[in-house]
Order: structure tokens, then C-alpha cells, then sequence
């Protein structure tokens, strides 16, 4: 491929797919009020054009445009209808799914087009010119009826690999006819950055049209041959928020973005743009209930999360020497995970990050490496337990931890009654706060449960910020199964207020005790974040 620079562009449609293409994947099920929720965060974002179903054919589709058309306003984006060409020995104007894509009122109409002679004659069964003709009649219907049209050339890369003669002529055949933007579509996403390039430089030497790019990513390729694609002439690239697809997923749109807008430095996005992409991409998952991605480029929580020592000595000079660009460009920052590969300048890092100034403290910061590697040797992890290591940080400082309650005991049992094949949890335990002792008993849906019940009914009263703090994640690993049920225990919980969340780890050689020590310290932290004062 060459190693062409900025490519010589005006400008580059940004298509997005997700509520269409990205809700193909398996596990989401998209309600028409996910998608008119998920929209304008895409056109907060900036992107030119949000494909929003395919009215006419499902009936779900049909409903989000009738909505969309009375209750979406769009401030940067188009609405785009999704259809096929006319059915073959047909006519457009009488084909009914040709005219709900007008009745959907979307000012934007693409069309998937069979652009691989094989699809044309073993899937649809006709021939090439009548294909061609489809691809005609239906585009020319609907630029005659003052729509936009985009004609995704389906297959077209392994199409054109085989006859690349006639993949060529159902791409100028789509232009002639007045379509706007040729999308190439890698529908099987087996092709490479080179090839792709290859091609896309091929098809513009033979038109002036706008080419596009849509590229799945069965080959791990589809953000690169996107790429490519731009950089060999297409100006038009289509995908998904976090790369949601069907088998392995679409391009993941918001690195083809900021791979176009920070390293071509070519401007793609209105809205928003960049700065938000990270806060818009966690929206969209909070909505499509698909968890965040953590070592998603750009935008995953651990895109810029440094771990080595010798990155954050670094990183400590210089945070540019490790980081490809600046977090807050797409609106994340850089972490500083401590482990037991870490050294007193990770330590440093963190405790800044922390809001903590240890510069200087030779002492200090020996001491909490030495106690992180010693943990760390014993099953405790910090990477994803930012709480218990402040903990920990703010109790080499002071000398002590803070101390809201001494506890006296805990026990906790698990009953099941074997004629009604019931279970019940029921945990009680005693402490201190204060000069009060506190005995409290609680009941849940396993140990644990019935524990943070026990736990919180017993500190509430005296701290009554505690109402407020829910658990929102439970993560349990053995960290040496070939001892199965006598293995240790590390459990990972998080936490919230309704504004924040945190993390804290514990271990032990029983999930009931690893359990213990994460609440305690999920809720001490809890109290230290919220400034209440220990009785």
C-alpha cells in the first residue's frame, strides 16, 4: 500500500450504522426507544448521517421513522431509510418496499445493491443487465422523487476480486443513474489494508463519484481498510459506535474518526466532535446494555492506563513519550494502574492522580511499593481497586486508617429446606461505632448479600450517607483452582452513590471473608469520598 499523506480531500462523510447494522449483533435487541434515544447522542456527536432501519421491512423500522419524523430533531446529521433495489422484472415506482422507503420521509435513502456477479445469479437469480437495470430504475425513482441516495455496493471487494469488470459497471451504472455516495462494502470482512487500497485506487481512476467504504471485521482489518479506503480516494466512511455488528462486528466508527481527525487531520466531525466521543460512546452502551470495552483504542478505560515502572518514569517526565496522543483530545485521561510491576514513580503518579503529592517522599513511597508488591504476592490486585489502594495510600500517610467502626464479629448461614427447595441467607453482625455497640442482622439472596445488608443496617444510623451507596458489580475469581473449593479468593466489588462509582478488592481463603473485607472497604472508602467525620 502506499504511504500516501493526508489525502487531498474537502471533506468526508461520516455514515453511521449502529441502529441498524450495529443492532445485528448478537445479544442486542434495540427498542424503538433505544433508537430515538441512541440518535441524538449520534448527532451530539457529529456525525453527517444516521441510518436508522430499514422502514417498510421492519416493522419496527417503520415505527422509529413515523416517530423520528414528529419527535427527533437533529441539530448536525441526516436521517437516512435503508432499502434495497427494486425486486428483479419489476418496476421501482410499483415495488411497495421502494415506496416505504419514501413513505418514511427520511431525506437520505441508501440502497444495498448486488455488486458481485455470483450474488446476482445465484442469490437473486436474474442476470447482470437485469441487475444493472434494478440498480437504475430504483436510483433514478427516487433522485426523481428529490431524495439523497447512497447505493451500498454489497461484496464488492470479493466481487471485484472475481469479475472486476462488472463490479466496476454496478458503480457507474449507480452514478449515471444519480446516486450521491458509492459505498464499496467488504460485507464478508475478509479483505487487507492493501488490497483494499489496491482497489478503491482502481474504482477512482475510473469515476469522479463520491466512493465510500463499509468494512465488517471478520478479518480484524475493518478500522485499517477503512483507512485505506480514505487514503486511496474514498471520501465517505461508514460503521458503527464501538464496532456493534453482526459475527465479529462493523469498523468501529469513532476510531476510524479520530484516526481520520488526529493523525490525517482531516475534520470529519461537527457537533461535539472529539473532545466528547469517550462520554458518547459510554452513553450508547449504557442504552444498547452492552458493557464498555476496556481496551477499546481512544476510548477504553485502559487505552491510556500505564502499568510498567519504567513507562511511568517516563510517563513522569514526559507523558507524551508513551501516549500516542493526548487523552482529553477524545475525552478520556490517562491512568495509572499499581501492581506489582510497579516502582516508586507509578506510586508517585497514582497518589497525584489520587490528589495526593508525594514528590519528595523517599520514604513514603518505599514503603506503599513495598506493600503493593507484598499484597500483590498474596493475591490482591490494584489495577481495578482504585479505592482500596487510596486506602491504603492514606494510611502510610497518616499512620492509621480511618476508623468509622470496630468490628466485633460477623457470621453469616445459608439455609435450604429441602421440601419446598427454598434458600435462604441470613448474616448477623456485631460492632462499634462510637462508645455504641451495634448488633444487626440481615437477610439476602446468598451470604454475601445478606452480609452488605447485615453491614449497612448496622452503620446507617450513625452514617446515614450510607443510604445511598449501592452495589452495582460482584466479580469473584480462585486464584489457584487446582485446590478447587480450598483455593484463595479474590473478589473485586463496585460501588456507588448515584454519582460515582469505586472499587475495592479483597482476598481471602473463602469467598465469605474476600466479601468482608471488599464492603469494608467499599464502604469506608465511601465515607471518606462523602468527608464524614468518624464518630
Amino acid at each position: 500500500m502506499s504511504t500516501a499523506s493526508k489525502p487531498d480531500v474537502a471533506d468526508v462523510h461520516v455514515y453511521d450504522t449502529t441502529l441498524r447494522d450495529g443492532a445485528q449483533q448478537e445479544g442486542m435487541n434495540l427498542s424503538v426507544a433505544d433508537k430515538l434515544a441512541i440518535a441524538p447522542l449520534l448527532d451530539e456527536l457529529g456525525v453527517t448521517f444516521i441510518e436508522g432501519g430499514w422502514p417498510g421491512a421492519i416493522p419496527k423500522d417503520t415505527e422509529f421513522f413515523a416517530r423520528a419524523e414528529k419527535d427527533l430533531t437533529l441539530a448536525n446529521a441526516e436521517l437516512a431509510a435503508f432499502g434495497s433495489t427494486r425486486k428483479a422484472g419489476g418496476r421501482a415506482h410499483t415495488d411497495t418496499q421502494v415506496r416505504a422507503l419514501l413513505d418514511s420521509a427520511a431525506p437520505t435513502i441508501t440502497l444495498v445493491a448486488k455488486s458481485d456477479i455470483r450474488h446476482v445469479e445465484r442469490a437473486l437469480r436474474t442476470d447482470g443487465d437485469e441487475n444493472l437495470a434494478m440498480i437504475a430504475d430504483t436510483v433514478a425513482y427516487l433522485t426523481d422523487a428529490g431524495r439523497r441516495v447512497i447505493v451500498d455496493a454489497e461484496h464488492f471487494f470479493d466481487g471485484y476480486r472475481f469479475d472486476p469488470d462488472y463490479a466496476l459497471r454496478a458503480v457507474t451504472t449507480a452514478f449515471e443513474a444519480g446516486a450521491d455516495v458509492v459505498a464499496l462494502c467488504d460485507t464478508n470482512g475478509g479483505m487487507l489494508p492493501d488490497w483494499v487500497f489496491d482497489i478503491v485506487s482502481s474504482v477512482r481512476e475510473r469515476t469522479d463519484g463520491r466512493l465510500g467504504i463499509h468494512a465488517h471485521n471478520d478479518s480484524g482489518c475493518a478500522v485499517a481498510n477503512s483507512m485505506a479506503a480514505v487514503i486511496a480516494g474514498a471520501h465517505h466512511v461508514q460503521g458503527t459506535v464501538n464496532g456493534y455488528g453482526e459475527r465479529t462486528g462493523n469498523a468501529d466508527l469513532l476510531a476510524v474518526v479520530a484516526n481520520l481527525e488526529l493523525k490525517l487531520e482531516i475534520p470529519v466531525l461537527g457537533g461535539a466532535g472529539l473532545a466528547e466521543v469517550t462520554r458518547i460512546a459510554h452513553a450508547v452502551s449504557e442504552i444498547t446494555n452492552i458493557a464498555p470495552f476496556a481496551r477499546q483504542p481512544y476510548i477504553g478505560a485502559s487505552a491510556f492506563a500505564h502499568k510498567a515502572g519504567l513507562h511511568a518514569s517516563a510517563i513522569r517526565v514526559d507523558p507524551d513519550l508513551y501516549q500516542h496522543i493526548d487523552p482529553r483530545k477524545v475525552g478520556n485521561d490517562m491512568r495509572m494502574l499499581v501492581s506489582d510491576m510497579a516502582g516508586r514513580a507509578s506510586i508517585e503518579l497514582k497518589g497525584r492522580e489520587l490528589g495526593f503529592d508525594l514528590s519528595g517522599q523517599s520514604d513514603l513511597l518505599g514503603r506503599v511499593t513495598e506493600r503493593v508488591k507484598d499484597a500483590e504476592a498474596n493475591g490482591y490486585t490494584f489495577d481495578a481497586a482504585d479505592a482500596s489502594f487510596e486506602l491504603l495510600l492514606r494510611e502510610e500517610i497518616a499512620g492509621t486508617r480511618p476508623a468509622y467502626f470496630r468490628t466485633e464479629s460477623w457470621r453469616a448461614i445459608v439455609e435450604h429446606t429441602q421440601q419446598t427447595g427454598e434458600v435462604n441467607a441470613e448474616a448477623t453482625v456485631k460492632l462499634h461505632t462510637g462508645d455504641v455497640r451495634v448488633v444487626s442482622t440481615g437477610e439476602g439472596n446468598g451470604p454475601v448479600n445478606a452480609l452488605d445488608a447485615a453491614l449497612r443496617q448496622s452503620l446507617v444510623t450513625a452514617y446515614p450517607a450510607i443510604e445511598d451507596f449501592e452495589l452495582i458489580d460482584y466479580k469473584v475469581r480462585l486464584l489457584d483452582s487446582s485446590h478447587g473449593t480450598d483455593a484463595v479468593t479474590r473478589v473485586l466489588l463496585e460501588m456507588t452513590d448515584g454519582q460515582d462509582s469505586w472499587s475495592t478488592v479483597g482476598v481471602g481463603p473463602n469467598i465469605l471473608e474476600a466479601s468482608w473485607e471488599a464492603l469494608v472497604d467499599s464502604l469506608v472508602y465511601g465515607l471518606v469520598r462523602h468527608e464524614v467525620v468518624p464518630l
